[in-house]
C-alpha cells in the first residue's frame, strides 16, 4: 500500500494530452474515478462527499492521524439518481484534532485527511482562506497546469476554504485558451449542470485540495446563469439540484435546499454564510421595503443568530459586495452606486435592506464585523464607516480562475475607505485571526502575499483601526514526499513531523 504522502503527491500531477475533443480542447486521457470533497466539519462531525463513476458502493474508514483511536468506518452508496454522487457523515470526531480516511470503491482507493474544528471555548488560532470565480470563458482546466492556484491554496494549509460563489460557470462555454475539454456548452438541464460541476471537480489541484482541507460552499450567479433571481429564474431548481447533488451540503430537516448557516471555529470565529440568490427579488425591480436579497426567514435568522454570537470575529460571507458597482443595467449586488461610486437615478439595488440590517447590527453594538465577498474578480479589503463611531471591514478576493477585473469607486454611501486592492490576477484571501487580531492577506497562484492588513480587535468604545502588518511568521513550506508503508495507518500521516504527506499538517 502506499503511504498517504505519496498518495498526496500523485495528486497534484497532470497527465500529458493524449488527444482533442469534438472543441479542439485537449481531452483528459486518465479522468479521475473517484472524487471527494470533505465540507461541513463541525468538533465532532464531518461531511464527506464522493462520486464513483463505477456506481458500486464505498467503504470508507476513519481514524485520529495519530492513531490515538481504533478506526471507523462507514458505507458511503452512490446515487444513480444523483449522477452518482453520495455523502455520509462522519461521527464520533474529537474537535481539534487531524482524522485520517481511506476510501475504497472497488479497485479504487482515495486517502487523505482534515482537521475537526476548535471547541466553542478553545482559544485556538484560525487560518482560513475565501475565494470564488472558477472556470469561466477562456479561464477553464489549463492543459499543462489545471487550475494552477490550488497550489498555492494547499501551500498555505488553511484549517477551512470558503467557496463564496461562482463553483462553476454554467453559462459559459468554455472557449478561449487551450484547455481540458468537457464544459464547451451552457448549462440548460441537469445533467449538462452537473456535468459543469463534474468538470471543476475532477481537476488533480482541486482534487489534492478538497481532500485534505474542509470546504464550504456557497452558490452565486453563474452556477445558473450571470445576474439571476431566484423568485424569477426558471432554470434555478435544475442548477440547485445539480448544486446539491456536487457538494456534501444539507439542509435542515424540513428544508432540504436551504443552503445559509452558520459555522463556529473555536472562541474567536463565527460564520454566516448567507444565500443572496435563491430567495432575492427581481434585481430590475424598483428598491424599496418591500424588495429582498435575504428573504424574510433568512434575515430574521441573520439578525437574530449574528447579535448573539460570542466569538472574538463575526465573518459574513455574501457572494455579492455591499459596496462596489457590480456592472449592468441594473444593481446586481448589494449597492446601487454606478461606476463613479454615486447612487443611480433608477434605484435597483439592495441598498434599503442593506442599510436596515446595518443599522440594526449598529443598533445591537456588534463590533469586529467582517464580510467576505467575490464577484466582481478582483481583490480589495475595505473599510466601511456608515455611522459615526461605528465600522466594519469588507475582504474581497477572485477570481480563482475567470476573467481578471480591477477597482472600480466604491459606493459613497456606506464612508469606505480602500485599504489596498490587487486587480488583473488570480488570487485568493487568508485571514489568520485569534482574540487580539485579524490579519488578512491576498495571495496570488504563486503564492506571493501582494497585499496585507491587520485589525487589532475592536473594545468597547473603540474604533477599529486597520494596520500594516508585520512580517509573518509563516509555517515552513512541505519538504519533499518520501517514504513507504506496508499498510494504510493513521499514523503514518505523522511519520515524519517535518514533512507534509496526504493528511497535511498538525494543527497549529
Amino acid at each position: 500500500m502506499r503511504p498517504l504522502g505519496l498518495v498526496s503527491s500523485v495528486l497534484l500531477l497532470v497527465s500529458a494530452p493524449s488527444g482533442l475533443g469534438p472543441s479542439g480542447a485537449v481531452v483528459d486521457p486518465a479522468p479521475p474515478q473517484v472524487l471527494v470533497t470533505v465540507g461541513e466539519v463541525g468538533p465532532d462531525r464531518a461531511a464527506l462527499w464522493a462520486r464513483v463513476a463505477g456506481g458500486e458502493p464505498a467503504r470508507v474508514e476513519y481514524a485520529p492521524a495519530d492513531g490515538g483511536a481504533p478506526a471507523r468506518s462507514v458505507e458511503l452508496r452512490p446515487d444513480p439518481a444523483r449522477d452518482l454522487t453520495g455523502r455520509v457523515t462522519l461521527g464520533h470526531l474529537r474537535p481539534a484534532t487531524r482524522y485520517a480516511y481511506r476510501l475504497r470503491a472497488g479497485a479504487e482507493t482515495v486517502e487523505g485527511s482534515f482537521a475537526t474544528a476548535p471547541a466553542p471555548e478553545d482559544d485556538a488560532v484560525v487560518r482560513l482562506a475565501w475565494s470564488g470565480d472558477l472556470g469561466g470563458a477562456g479561464h477553464c482546466r489549463d492543459v499543462e497546469d489545471g487550475y494552477r492556484i490550488f497550489a498555492a491554496l494547499a501551500a498555505r494549509r488553511p484549517d477551512l476554504f470558503l467557496f463564496v460563489g461562482d463553483t462553476i460557470y454554467a453559462d459559459q462555454p468554455c472557449g478561449g485558451a487551450p484547455h481540458l475539454a468537457g464544459a464547451d456548452f451552457v448549462a440548460s438541464t441537469l445533467d449538462e449542470f452537473r456535468a459543469k460541476h463534474r468538470y471543476n471537480r475532477a481537476d488533480r489541484l482541486v482534487q489534492g485540495f478538497f481532500r485534505r482541507t474542509p470546504v464550504f460552499p456557497v452558490w452565486d450567479d453563474h452556477e445558473v446563469r450571470n445576474n439571476f433571481a431566484g423568485s424569477v429564474e426558471p432554470l434555478m431548481p435544475v442548477a440547485r439540484q445539480a448544486f446539491f447533488d456536487y457538494w456534501p451540503v444539507a439542509g435542515p430537516p424540513g428544508e432540504p435546499h436551504r443552503l445559509y448557516r452558520s459555522v463556529r471555529w473555536g472562541r474567536h470565529v463565527e460564520i454566516f454564510i448567507l444565500d443572496t440568490r435563491q430567495y432575492r427579488s427581481a434585481n430590475g425591480a424598483p428598491d424599496g421595503e418591500d424588495k429582498t436579497m435575504l428573504g424574510a426567514a433568512q434575515r430574521a435568522w441573520l439578525l437574530a443568530r449574528l447579535p448573539a454570537s460570542d466569538a472574538t470575529w463575526k465573518l459574513v460571507v455574501s457572494s455579492v459586495p455591499l459596496g462596489m458597482f457590480t456592472g449592468g443595467p441594473a444593481a446586481d449586488s448589494w449597492s446601487n452606486a454606478n461606476l463613479l461610486g454615486f447612487a443611480r437615478g433608477n434605484g435597483t439595488g439592495f441598498v434599503h435592506e442593506r442599510d436596515r440590517l446595518l443599522a440594526a447590527l449598529h443598533a445591537r453594538g456588534v463590533r469586529n464585523l467582517v464580510v467576505l465577498s467575490g464577484d466582481v474578480h478582483h481583490a480589495e479589503l475595505i473599510r466601511h464607516a456608515p455611522f459615526p463611531g461605528w465600522a466594519f471591514h469588507e475582504f474581497v478576493a477572485g477570481p480563482l480562475a475567470a476573467r481578471r477585473g480591477y477597482p472600480l469607486p466604491l459606493d459613497r454611501s456606506l464612508g469606505s475607505r480602500s485599504l489596498a486592492s490587487l486587480g488583473w490576477a488570480y488570487n485568493f484571501g487568508e485571514i489568520v485571526a485569534d482574540g487580539r487580531r485579524l490579519t488578512v492577506r491576498i495571495v496570488d497562484p504563486a503564492g506571493t502575499v501582494r497585499a496585507a492588513v491587520t485589525i487589532p480587535a475592536e473594545r468597547p468604545g473603540e474604533l477599529p483601526v486597520a494596520r500594516e502588518p508585520s512580517a509573518p511568521r509563516e509555517r515552513r513550506e512541505p519538504g519533499p514526499l518520501t517514504g513507504r508503508a506496508s499498510a494504510w495507518s493513521p499514523a503514518a500521516c505523522l511519520q515524519d513531523a517535518g514533512r507534509a504527506s496526504a493528511c497535511g499538517p498538525a494543527r497549529h
